[in-house]
C-alpha cells in the first residue's frame, strides 16, 4: 500500500516537473505591443469577441458593448442588443459603426475578415454569423436567433432559464457567460434520431457557434461551437449547407468545444479543441488527419499568409486569462516555434486573448476580453 501510493506520488511529481521542463523549454519570442484603440469620449469598447484587418489596414472590432435586455411576454423572453461592430482606422483612431441596432447582436464571441474584405461577426448569444460587404450591408446570414430564451434566474442547468444541457458553464476559457439559449428543433442534446451526441443537425441550427473560415473555394467553414453542439459545419460561397462533422467526445474527429478554425493555402482545416486541449488537422470534406498538442487550452487562432504559413494561438490555464497565458506561434506540423507575453492587465500582458488577426508573420492583432482591449503586437 505504501509503495503503491509513494509511486504514485512519484509519478504525479514527475509528470509535473515534466510539464514544467516542457514549458521552460519553449524559446520566449521578443515582441512589442501597444494599446490601439482610439475612440471618442461616448464610444466604448468592452469585451472584445472579435478583431480583424482589412487589405487597406482597416480594422474592425466586434465587441460586448451595449445595453442587453430582455422583453418578457406571456410565453417568450427576446433577448436584444449587448455586442457592436466598429471600424477604425490602422492607427486605432474611431471612423464608424456598422449594423447599429443589427438583430443578431448579442453576445460578440469573434469576427473575421474575409480575402475579399467582407466582415463576418460571430455571436454566440443570437447563433448567427454575418457578413457585412465592404460598405457595411448585410450580404448573408447564416444561423437563427432563438425565439425564446431562459432568463430565470438560479435555474439548474439544462431547466429552464439555465444553458443547454452540455454548454460550456459560463466563465470557462472563452465561454464568457452568453445568455442561455434555446435549442432549436432536434440541434442539441444526446443524439436525437440516431445521432451522436454533439453532432447537430444538418444546415445552420448553431449552438454558440464561435468562428467561420474559408477554404481557396470560398467554401464556408463555421466552428458549431461552444454550446451543446461539437461538429464543424460547411457551406458553400452563397450559404447552401454542404456538409458537417463531429461530435462530443475525445476520439478524433470528436470535441469538447470548438473554439477557433483556420485553414491553410493546402485547403487543411485547423481546429481548436479547446477542452481537450489540442489542434486537429481535417481535409475539406472532413476526414481527420492527425492532431497535436503543447500549446495549453487554445481558445483563439490565426493563420499568417506568407509563403511559409505558421498558426498563432492563444492559450489560458484559468477562466479570466489572469493567472496563466500566453501566445504561441507554431509550424503547420505543431511545432511550437516559441512564445509571448503573460497573464496581466499592463500592455504586452494579456487577460482572455479571445481573438488573433495576423496577416504577416510579425504583425498582430489581438483582442481581450477582460481587459477591454485590442493590442497591436510586432513580433521580432
Amino acid at each position: 500500500m505504501t509503495r503503491t501510493f509513494s509511486a504514485t506520488v512519484a509519478a504525479a511529481v514527475l509528470a509535473v516537473s515534466g510539464s514544467l521542463i516542457a514549458q521552460a523549454g519553449v524559446p520566449e519570442i521578443s515582441f512589442t505591443a501597444v494599446d490601439l484603440l482610439k475612440t471618442p469620449s461616448d464610444v466604448y469598447v468592452g469585451e472584445v469577441g472579435g478583431v480583424g484587418a482589412n487589405s487597406k489596414g482597416l480594422i474592425y472590432v466586434y465587441t460586448r458593448t451595449g445595453h442587453p435586455y430582455a422583453t418578457l411576454g406571456d410565453n417568450r423572453t427576446f433577448y436584444h442588443g449587448g455586442s457592436r461592430l466598429f471600424q477604425f482606422d490602422a492607427g486605432g483612431k474611431f471612423l464608424r459603426e456598422f449594423g447599429q441596432d443589427v438583430y443578431g447582436f448579442n453576445a460578440a464571441i469573434g469576427l473575421r475578415v474575409d480575402p475579399q474584405d467582407n466582415v463576418w461577426t460571430i455571436d454566440e448569444g443570437a447563433n448567427q454569423v454575418v457578413k457585412f460587404d465592404t460598405e457595411g450591408r448585410i450580404a448573408l446570414v447564416l444561423g437563427r436567433k432563438p425565439e425564446a430564451i431562459g432568463v430565470r434566474p438560479n435555474a439548474p442547468g439544462g431547466g429552464p432559464g439555465g444553458p443547454p444541457a452540455g454548454a460550456a458553464a459560463p466563465g470557462a476559457p472563452g465561454a464568457g457567460g452568453a445568455p442561455a439559449v434555446a435549442a432549436p428543433a432536434g440541434g442539441f442534446g444526446g443524439g436525437q434520431g440516431g445521432r451522436s451526441p454533439g453532432s447537430g443537425t444538418p444546415g445552420s441550427s448553431f449552438s454558440r457557434p464561435t468562428d467561420v473560415a474559408w477554404d481557396g473555394a470560398g467554401n464556408i467553414y463555421v466552428a458549431d461551437g461552444i454550446g451543446a453542439n461539437n461538429r464543424i459545419a460547411k457551406f458553400d460561397k452563397d450559404g447552401r449547407f454542404i456538409s458537417h462533422w463531429g461530435s462530443t467526445g475525445k476520439g478524433p474527429g470528436q470535441f469538447a468545444g470548438i473554439k477557433a478554425l483556420a485553414i491553410d493555402a493546402q485547403g487543411n482545416v485547423y481546429a481548436a479543441d479547446r477542452g481537450n486541449k489540442r489542434i486537429q488537422v481535417f481535409d475539406t470534406t472532413g476526414t481527420f488527419k492527425t492532431e497535436f498538442a503543447g500549446v495549453g487550452t487554445p481558445i483563439a487562432m490565426c493563420m499568417t499568409r506568407g509563403a511559409t504559413q505558421h498558426l498563432y494561438i492563444s492559450h489560458a490555464g484559468d477562466e479570466d486569462g489572469m493567472e496563466d497565458a500566453a501566445i504561441y506561434k507554431v509550424q503547420l506540423n505543431g511545432t511550437v516555434v516559441g512564445k509571448f507575453g503573460a497573464a496581466g492587465k499592463v500592455v504586452k500582458e494579456f487577460g482572455l486573448a479571445n481573438s488573433i488577426d495576423c496577416r504577416t508573420d510579425n504583425e498582430l492583432l489581438i483582442g481581450e476580453r477582460t481587459n477591454w482591449r485590442v493590442q497591436k503586437v510586432t513580433v521580432k
